[in-house]
């Protein structure tokens, strides 16, 4: 029907070529190493930006059904900023599996603990889609309370989110 009006039966690019939707293959994936220095940096703002790059959403390559997401390093976990009054007041919440098991726990507790690493961790975490898919890519992010990691064979690039905007980072 097209045909007999005049139409072109397939969209073609500038250069006449039929243009084709690129998908990642799984094969072809090309992962990176990041290292993060979270060290006065706003939690929030943080984890958007970790969870954006371990999508890999950052990529002209982004495929949604692929893990194509870079692996992420952040350092000084236990030094990032919540503003307003969530340090004192943001609770977190699990279930024990029992009746009447629900626990809680405030982000001071938290980040004053034995892991404080477990607010970014959460923070990102939430931010990822659930499911198989974000399951995996969570597994791409390490985060240390201090300040040394073990992953220098992999010869991490440092990303600067304290430069991208000025939001990003408050003084402790």
């Amino acid at each position: 029907m097209a045909a007999l009006i005049g139409l072109p039966l397939n969209k073609t690019n500038i250069q006449g070529q039929p243009m084709k939707t690129f998908s990642q293959k799984t094969e072809t994936v090309v992962k990176k190493w990041i290292v993060i220095d979270a060290e006065g940096l706003v939690v929030g703002r943080l984890a958007s930006l970790v969870a954006l790059r371990l999508r890999g959403k950052h990529k002209a390559t982004f495929t949604p059904h692929v893990d194509d997401g870079d692996n992420i390093i952040i350092v000084n976990a236990d030094k990032v900023v919540l503003t307003g009054k969530k340090y004192w007041n943001k609770t977190y919440f699990w279930h024990t599996g029992y009746a009447g098991g629900i626990k809680e726990r405030k982000a001071r507790e938290i980040l004053e603990g034995r892991f404080p690493e477990r607010v970014v961790e959460k923070a990102v975490e939430r931010m990822l889609p659930r499911g198989p898919l974000g399951r995996r890519q969570l597994k791409n992010l390490r985060v240390y309370a201090g300040p040394e990691h073990p992953h220098v064979a992999q010869n991490p690039e440092s990303l600067d989110i304290r430069a991208m905007n000025s939001k990003n980072a408050r003084a402790a």
